[in-house]
């Protein structure tokens, strides 16, 4: 790639950004050791589009970030991860919830958004012939914005997330408000945890020597397969860019702690990352404990307006926590498939097949691991 390419937006859809803003911006790469803390301060900045989250994650890709300017004005960032298939018949360029906006609340951000992608279909679609992926971020708005303009640019929509359901607790009410929208069943077992001698504490990086036996405890007692990305969490709590390393929270009784969050906070949406309880927590309801103290310090303490809680994979009772966390004050969206585009015929062919490929390869594995672990507990 050279050191800097010029691009300018195609007229977009009224309904994606209602008026003509014709917007021009520079794509400009970044050396990987200082992309983390270049992006520190953007609003749509998050875990997946870190290299101290993806170098470790997706370690077998080749990363490139980038950074767009319009003028001199830093306006958004991604990172891109190369993935060249078997026999070199064709590479993938993706990325994951990105395109990043620096500043999300600007009055031309969709604008901004559009020329961005319309500088990635450039660089890596028509001058590369590669396959571009982009999945984009799910949000809590009831419409996603980024998704509609990918569709609108002539990307094709890929599988959806087997389990797309995501969370959201809306962290613009104060603690009454918070409050008063729980469930009337989390609000009678939250009652019961504050009479139980919790303690909540923000614990830091050290806090991993205690979080990681709870956690590694829980996979193996609720005889789990962990394909989490648990093994990032070291790097990112060591990264150079202070202000995008998670948060670890502890919850304790009589001094031993029970149950344990990482919080990723930076950016405009909170995420939470990891979980972990104690069998000793079920009795004190120390899980609704934690997240009501989370969501509570998230409000004074991040810039973040909605707390991103996850999915549930399908689990009952994890909906039935989550739901009534996010109460009527949160909202529930779908996760939108990834979106491709190739302008070649290669790309187009081998591309789209080894993503749908790897797709097809995870369902099955889920599907024996889901039946292993009932026979176990049978």
């Amino acid at each position: 790639m050279s050191a800097l390419h010029e691009f300018e937006t195609v007229e977009l859809p009224t309904q994606v950004v209602p008026a003509k803003l014709a917007v021009r911006l520079t794509l400009e790469p970044v050396a990987p050791a200082a992309w983390d803390r270049a992006i520190a301060n953007f609003d749509g900045v998050c875990q997946e589009q870190m290299l101290a989250f993806a170098g470790v994650r997706w370690a077998s890709a080749r990363p490139e970030p980038l950074i767009f300017r319009q003028g001199s004005e830093i306006v958004g960032g991604v990172l891109m991860l190369i993935q060249r298939l078997p026999f070199g018949v064709a590479s993938v360029a993706l990325t994951k919830w990105g395109p990043m906006l620096k500043d999300a609340q600007r009055a031309d951000a969709g604008a901004i958004h559009a020329a961005m992608i319309d500088a990635l279909v450039a660089e890596y679609a028509d001058r590369r012939g590669m396959l571009l992926s982009v999945m984009p971020r799910v949000t809590h708005a009831e419409t996603n914005a980024p998704y509609e303009q990918l569709i609108a640019r002539g990307f094709t929509a890929g599988p959806l997330l087997r389990s797309p359901d995501r969370y959201f607790v809306n962290l613009q009410i104060d603690d009454a408000a918070q409050r008063q929208s729980l469930s009337q069943t989390w609000r009678r077992k939250l009652n019961k945890a504050e009479k139980a001698g919790l303690s909540f504490e923000r614990a830091g990086a050290a806090g991993l020597a205690e979080f990681e036996p709870l956690f590694r405890g829980m996979i193996e007692r609720k005889n789990f397969t962990d394909h989490t990305a648990f093994s990032t969490v070291p790097g990112m709590l060591a990264n150079t860019a202070e202000a995008l390393r998670p948060e670890v929270f502890l919850v304790r009784h009589e001094g031993v702690a029970v149950a344990g969050g990482i919080v990723f906070a930076a950016g405009d949406t909170a995420v939470y990352l990891y979980g972990a309880t104690s069998d000793a927590a079920l009795p004190l309801n120390a899980g609704y404990f934690l997240q009501a103290q989370i969501v509570a310090w998230l409000r004074r303490n991040a810039k973040a307006r909605w707390y991103n809680l996850g999915g549930t994979d399908g689990a009952a009772g994890l909906h039935q926590f989550k739901h009534g966390l996010i109460g009527s004050a949160g909202v529930i969206r779908q996760f939108p498939p990834t979106a491709n585009y190739a302008k070649s015929l290669r790309a187009k062919v081998f591309g789209a097949g080894a993503l749908v490929a790897r797709e097809k390869l995870g369902e099955a594995r889920r599907g024996v691991e889901n039946l292993v672990r009932r026979k176990t507990a049978e």
